[in-house]
């Protein structure tokens, strides 16, 4: 997932080197290694500041335009009716039918990346939603809860916060990290304390929607109740991810204006 460190990119900046002198041959730093591949998974986003782009655009770009919103939306809308049109309010159930709508989930998100695939276009986010898909079935299959089908996405949610927490509180934010390789100064930002704070906030603002889905959604899950929690997760995603991408550009345009076109 990670880009190695160019002599020139496209857009004719150098490589990030992480401030080291040149022609010497030491080993990238875990900080260096950290950036190329936080970069590089930008960059191939769409989410390089040096390339000039509207905020529109890039929030576009960052969703995977029209495919990538219904790729990653479609399956939990499928599982979520499917789930609601078989509840049985009885006492002794109260439940969906586990296995149609986890198998309808799950069967949307493999053609998906049939179809990507038979295409030959990039099928990386497909098929990592495909196996996300399918992990969170088998684990809701084992234990025959459908509120178990969201426990990986908790998870997810706990890594990234914790990353980007961390991160933040420890001098290195994984946003100054990602923006120092795509704008060629690895880690020199260090040294500019308005970078400093900008992308330590952003990182803490990141951290902070990852703890918010957890601090709404985990009750719910506690309480079993499935059709609010698939409910909130869908307005929990891509609602709320779009506005803090344009806002983390936005903020990383004006400490770069050299960068603009």
């Amino acid at each position: 997932m990670s880009d190695a460190p160019r002599p020139d990119d496209a857009s004719g900046r150098p490589a990030a080197d992480g401030g080291g002198d040149e022609g010497t041959d030491a080993p990238p730093s875990a900080s260096e290694v950290l950036g190329a591949a936080l970069g590089g998974a930008a960059r191939r986003a769409g989410l390089d500041p040096a390339e000039g782009r509207s905020t529109g655009h890039v929030v576009w770009a960052a969703m995977g335009g029209w495919r990538g919103i219904l790729e990653s939306v479609l399956p939990g809308v499928v599982f979520l009716v499917a789930w609601t049109a078989t509840y049985n309010p009885a006492p002794d159930a109260r439940s969906g039918n586990l296995l149609l709508s986890l198998g309808l989930s799950v069967g949307l998100a493999a053609v998906f990346t049939i179809v990507r695939l038979i295409q030959r276009q990039s099928a990386s986010a497909a098929i990592g939603g495909l196996v996300a898909a399918a992990a969170a079935a088998a684990l809701s299959l084992w234990t025959g809860r459908g509120e178990d089908s969201f426990v990986p996405g908790f998870l997810t949610n706990t890594l990234y916060g914790t990353a980007f927490l961390v991160s933040a509180l420890v001098g290195w934010p994984l946003i100054g990290l990602a923006v120092g390789f795509l704008m060629g100064e690895g880690t020199a930002w260090r040294a500019d304390r308005r970078k400093r704070r900008v992308f330590f906030w952003l990182s803490i603002a990141w951290a902070g929607l990852f703890a918010l889905r957890l601090v709404v959604q985990l009750p719910l899950y506690f309480a079993g109740d499935v059709t609010a929690l698939g409910t909130l997760k869908l307005i929990m995603g891509l609602p709320l991810f779009a506005p803090l991408v344009a806002v983390t550009w936005l903020a990383v345009r004006a400490l770069y204006p050299s960068a603009r076109k």
